[in-house]
């Protein structure tokens, strides 16, 4: 593999860990929502969300991470109808309206909110984040996402859907105005606050950004003060040839689904490379790997619990999901025939990760369901932990632990996994001091390597990225 799981002092490094889900009733797509384990979460309550940031701090997991969008899966059957039935991430509240209330319940947890380019303007979103990076004192991240969904297009006023490369062009020049915004804005010290003058801030260091680009444009300034991060931490999903470009220029966080440890390492190494070719650092992106799991006391009762849990399953709302992410109607496809080469401008990186992780492989659409919907590990915390290292060992910085059971197997997870993956050095004891990002950077700012940085006045002073 291509790096080892421990640091420059030979010690283990941990990985970081993630909680995925999203603010609906199965919470992971296309799995069912009224199995027991799914139940007993409330996506509707907030009292549900306030427990699961608890105990999820608890267990000392860095952070929750949300999956969103903002339309419903209609590609199976030209309808939306298997997606209604089955709850197929739909119904779906928006997730950053969680986050005030959790981090007032909470102390370390971070917030990863997904939002795609197309749901908001940039001001509208800059001014949001921001502001929910003041009142969570930096604990906030954003997955960029640049939405495959039609319905999620047409909701906001467009015909049909852009094309895959538009996507992401369109999401670089969004990016560039919340950059402008958030940290060209305002000076570093414009804010002064003088009780005694009665001078809140000095007009002098504040500034408009007058953007105008292809698809957007920004007059400024921005009406929200610098808050501890500036900019949210930044993850970016996308494991397409576009959506590896993209990260490597902007993300600090890649969320890979990679469907093999062998694929996980062909990604590390080749945004690690990407990294350094736009003139970053090849740590300057921590990558998190998608795992799921369900664990026991027993092998005999892990594997209880996933029987369990596969009784629950339908095809139907796996299909559903399938068909939107390949963007292949599955209905009339017989799921056991090769997928061959698509040309599609949905997931592409869904049919990317299928041919890296294992490249001599020709996969059928079921198959493909079933790397989607079953675990990656059933079993014992020794036999999981097994699974743990295949993965660290192939380069990857953090997991983003979905439980396709629902969420109260986290209760397990942290009564059986989380103890003997601290004791093996895999998973930190404790936070880290300060915001989100100097939890896992060292400093609450972007370093300059990163492309927002250039829109700086003067050079950052006290708690410096280098």
């Amino acid at each position: 593999m291509s790096n080892d799981v421990t640091g420059q002092s030979g010690k283990r490094r941990p990985l970081k860990f993630c909680m995925f889900t999203t603010n609906s009733p199965s919470g992971y797509p296309g799995t069912p929502w009224n199995q027991p384990l799914a139940a007993g979460h409330d996506y509707r309550s907030l009292k549900s969300w306030i427990q699961l940031a608890r105990d999820l701090e608890a267990a000392k997991f860095d952070a929750i991470f949300w999956a969103d969008h903002s339309g419903v899966y209609d590609t199976f059957g030209g309808s939306r109808d298997a997606t209604v039935r089955n709850s197929v991430q739909f119904p779906i509240n928006d997730p950053a309206t969680l986050i005030s209330a959790l981090a007032a319940a909470t102390e370390n947890l971070g917030f990863a909110f997904s939002e795609n380019v197309i749901q908001a303007p940039p001001y509208s979103f800059a001014r949001r984040v921001a502001s929910l990076d003041h009142l969570t004192e930096g604990r906030v991240a954003w997955n960029i996402v640049t939405s495959f969904q039609r319905t999620a297009w047409r909701n906001v006023g467009f015909e049909e859907v852009a094309t895959h490369a538009e996507r992401y062009e369109r999401a670089a020049d969004y990016v560039d105005v919340v950059y402008k915004l958030l940290e060209g804005s305002w000076e570093d010290d414009a804010v002064v606050r003088d009780v005694d003058s009665g001078v809140y801030a000095d007009p002098a260091k504040l500034h408009p950004i007058d953007h105008v680009g292809k698809f957007y444009s920004c007059a400024g300034p921005f009406c929200v003060e610098p808050s501890p991060q500036r900019v949210p931490v930044l993850f970016q999903a996308g494991s397409s040839s576009d959506g590896r470009a993209f990260s490597a220029r902007n993300a600090e966080a890649v969320f890979i689904s990679a469907k093999s440890p062998k694929g996980a390492e062909t990604f590390v190494n080749d945004l690690r490379s990407q990294l350094v070719e736009v003139g970053r650092n090849a740590d300057d992106a921590l990558v998190f790997q998608a795992f799921t799991c369900i664990v026991g006391a027993t092998e005999e009762e892990a594997q209880r619990k996933s029987a369990e849990y596969h009784a629950f399953l339908k095809d139907e709302a796996g299909l559903a999901y399938l068909s939107a992410a390949m963007g292949v109607d599955l209905k009339d496809v017989d799921v056991d025939t090769p997928i061959g080469d698509l040309n599609t401008e949905a997931m592409q990186g869904a049919l990317r990760a299928l041919a890296e992780g294992f490249p001599n492989k020709q996969w059928t659409f079921r198959e493909a369901l079933m790397k989607a919907m079953y675990p990656h590990a059933v079993g014992t915390a020794d036999q999981v932990i097994a699974h743990i290292e295949e993965w660290a060992a192939s380069g990857i910085d953090g997991l983003n632990i979905a439980f396709l059971n629902g969420a109260g197997e986290l209760a397990d997870f942290s009564r059986y996994l989380v103890p003997e993956l601290q004791r093996r050095g895999l998973m930190q004891t404790d936070y880290a001091p300060g915001t989100l990002r100097k939890k896992w950077f060292g400093t609450s700012r972007l370093n300059d390597r990163h492309p927002a940085a250039k829109y700086r006045h003067r050079a950052l002073a006290g708690d410096a990225a280098s």
